[in-house]
């Protein structure tokens, strides 16, 4: 398969264990794409494109970058762009009903957004909101906006997702999708080093189908799973 070329050849060090997909599993990934900093494989099986869990931050260094974000609630611009999973929820799950915000960052603005529409919230994240009782519950809804692509395990984190759900409930689900090769080498989403996995309609699918789940794509960086009621 065809690669760009760079001045050093990443995929040639990846090692053994790197070549399992973090999703499915599959040990048949092909490489996508490499710049100066990484490579990027693509699994033959879900379609996900990665970056080898070598190339991956460290905790302290993750931690590092997500403190820089400036996400603050009286941000107008902010608030508009999550408004793309909160229009989802408002227009699926009436209120009052239980939701969780999963990785909600050290400003759980969505969350707060929710809540003001009626919802009782609950927040969690890795960094921020550590509180594991809140992964003892269950919810009607799940929010995930842009937290997917930092996950180094989706597919522990997908399933627990799922199991946290309550049937009928919904999980909705924001990061930007992989197009194709060509798009992807002049993306931006890529470029930043806490991105390490990358969601294509098909891998979107391929869950859907794996935990049976109906799937709807909301809009370009939105997507809906609805679990089956009981």
């Amino acid at each position: 398969m065809a690669r760009r070329k760079s001045h050093k050849d990443h995929f040639a060090e990846l090692s053994v264990d790197s070549l399992h997909c973090p999703l499915c599993s599959s040990s048949k990934p092909q490489p996508y794409w490499q710049d100066r900093k990484r490579p990027y494989l693509q699994c033959g099986e879900c379609h996900l494109v990665f970056v080898p869990s070598s190339y991956h931050l460290s905790p302290e260094q993750e931690k590092s970058e997500y403190d820089l974000h400036q996400n603050v609630s009286d941000d107008q611009g902010y608030r508009n762009f999550l408004s793309r999973a909160l229009t989802p929820v408002v227009n699926r799950v009436t209120a009052p009903a239980s939701g969780l915000d999963f990785g909600c960052g050290p400003g759980p603005v969505l969350a707060g957004m929710l809540s003001d529409a009626g919802y009782a919230m609950s927040v969690y994240d890795p960094y921020y909101a550590a509180n594991l009782d809140v992964l003892a519950q269950s919810y009607d809804f799940i929010t995930c906006t842009e937290v997917i692509e930092h996950v180094a395990a989706p597919d522990q984190v997908f399933s627990k997702l799922v199991e946290l759900v309550n049937p009928g409930g919904i999980i909705v689900m924001m990061t930007k999708r992989v197009i194709n090769r060509d798009a992807f080498g002049q993306w931006h989403y890529k470029n930043d080093p806490t991105h390490i996995c990358f969601y294509s309609e098909s891998t979107f699918e391929w869950l859907a189908q794996h935990h049976q789940l109906d799937c709807e794509f909301e809009s370009q960086d939105v997507v809906v799973f609805r679990k089956d009621g009981e």
